[in-house]
């Protein structure tokens, strides 16, 4: 529902029909029976052309599967799958297929995953002035020195997450695909933040943007 209410066309796919009496009436997607692993199947929910896809049934093989099959075979870039395993989770990780697993599965983290351009907060002091948010680098900072996401007096970059692992060098850090960047700012700074990363470049004060 989250994605829906973001305005995004979502489609559900489950081997048992009796899965989708969970949905609110308030759900307007399409619904399919089928296998997440059946090509005819996945295509038939939109799987040509989708921008993400999330597997999580109750099978750790069958959730990998899914993703390879719609990163390798459609061209899904935005692709996430649920592992009962945490040791396993890390293994796909260092791999480059995002995973969570169960004992930190979160609707809100798989809403992050596949919409990276959506700016969360984590955590909000007591004044509202101070938030904690996450963010998953966007490829345009593939490359580029993290240090620059900062902004002296509003931004600071934490830590970095990246192949599973936390990292508190983020001075010495290039950005690396797959990166989770973990973000102190103030909270009238958060559209400054949006922008930078939004755009893969620093914009220093005065700068027009890209056009």
């Amino acid at each position: 529902m989250a994605l829906q209410g973001d305005g995004h066309s979502v489609a559900i796919l489950d081997k048992n029909s009796r899965a989708f009496r969970r949905l609110p009436d308030a759900f307007a997607g399409q619904r399919l029976v089928g296998s997440g692993f059946d090509r005819d199947d996945l295509e038939a929910v939109g799987a040509v052309g989708a921008d993400a896809l999330a597997a999580v049934t109750s099978g750790d093989n069958t959730n990998i599967l899914t993703v390879r099959i719609a990163r390798e075979n459609y061209g899904i870039a935005r692709v996430v799958a649920r592992i009962y395993d945490p040791r396993r989770a890390e293994i796909y990780q260092r791999l480059g297929i995002p995973t969570v697993a169960t004992v930190t599965w979160t609707i809100d983290q798989v809403h992050r995953t596949l919409v990276p351009d959506h700016m969360s907060a984590e955590w909000v002091d007591s004044t509202a002035k101070l938030v904690l948010v996450e963010r998953r680098l966007p490829e345009g900072w593939a490359g580029r020195a993290l240090g620059d996401v900062e902004e002296a007096g509003r931004v600071k970059l934490v830590a970095v997450v990246r192949a599973g692992s936390p990292r508190l060098d983020i001075h010495e850090l290039v950005g690396q695909e797959g990166d989770v960047l973990h973000i102190a700012a103030n909270s009238d700074a958060l559209d400054l933040l949006t922008e930078r990363l939004g755009f893969g470049v620093p914009l220093a004060a005065g700068t027009e943007r890209p056009t």
